[in-house]
């Protein structure tokens, strides 16, 4: 019994924890330094995005560099992906 708990259990939290993990980008408080404005519509120029880039501490860089390689997360985040990778995800 206590094993089938612990696989459901397992599952569970394997299930709850893989929506938050997709989309690095919805759960960093750094995201709204690449743009210029409040709504996110706008994105800062290079030099601004850099400089934001280069301030971010370096697992989170780490992190959306791989989910810009990632074919569909990128998709919804098109003109920031360009620039991470323009920069050749530069850690």
């Amino acid at each position: 019994m206590r094993r089938q708990l612990a696989c459901v259990a397992a599952l569970a939290i394997g299930l709850g924890a893989s929506p938050a993990s997709a989309d690095p980008f919805s759960d960093l408080a750094a995201l709204p330094t690449f743009y210029t404005d409040a709504t996110m519509k706008t994105m800062k120029p290079m030099t601004g995005f850099k400089k934001a880039w280069f301030a971010m501490p370096k697992h989170d860089r780490l992190k959306m560099t791989k989910a810009c390689n990632d074919p569909a997360v990128s998709k919804h985040h098109a003109q920031f992906c360009a620039n991470v990778l323009a920069l050749g995800g530069a850690n």
